[in-house]
């Protein structure tokens, strides 16, 4: 019998590495989204309603200056909670690419029908990026309408 004088070597699985634009693309979202009730409710109440092919949407200007940001409502109509899941997991994966293009100074609330569990992805991520050009083209025309209006007009004399 011999003894060896060399440590043993296990056999580890590959630790899995998550670079700084993963993580980056990861948490770019998270600075992004409605979390309060009562953002949600003012959206609701202050904003308009729009329709698209398989979800509706609501845009409102936010109250205060800060980033622009989206909120998900998935309600128990369409389905059970793993196809809940899975429709916030789907709609929050094409927000992550396309977060930068999300109309500043608004808040949106993304409201998805049945269909987003069984669309193409390609074409969910086509709608979405629709949907933000539409919300975006909307906020210029409501910054237009605003920067153009004077204030008091001066009396004419």
């Amino acid at each position: 019998m011999s003894i060896s004088t060399q440590p043993e070597q296990h056999s580890v699985a590959p630790a899995v590495r998550v670079t700084a634009a993963a993580l980056e693309v990861r948490e770019s979202l998270a600075g992004s989204r409605l979390r309060k009730h009562a953002d949600y409710q003012r959206v609701y109440a202050e904003g308009r309603k729009h329709r698209s092919g398989s979800m509706s949407w609501f845009l409102a200007p936010q109250t205060e200056a800060s980033a622009a940001r989206v909120g998900l409502t998935v309600g128990k109509v369409l389905g059970k909670a793993h196809e809940r899941n899975r429709i916030k997991r789907r709609l929050r994966d094409v927000l992550r690419r396309h977060v930068g293009q999300l109309p500043a100074g608004c808040d949106m609330i993304l409201h998805p029908h049945r269909t987003v569990l069984t669309l193409e992805f390609t074409k969910l991520e086509a709608e979405i990026v629709r949907i933000l050009q539409q919300a975006n083209a909307e906020q210029a025309r409501a910054n237009s309408t605003h920067s153009s209006r004077p204030g008091k007009a001066e009396p004419v004399r």
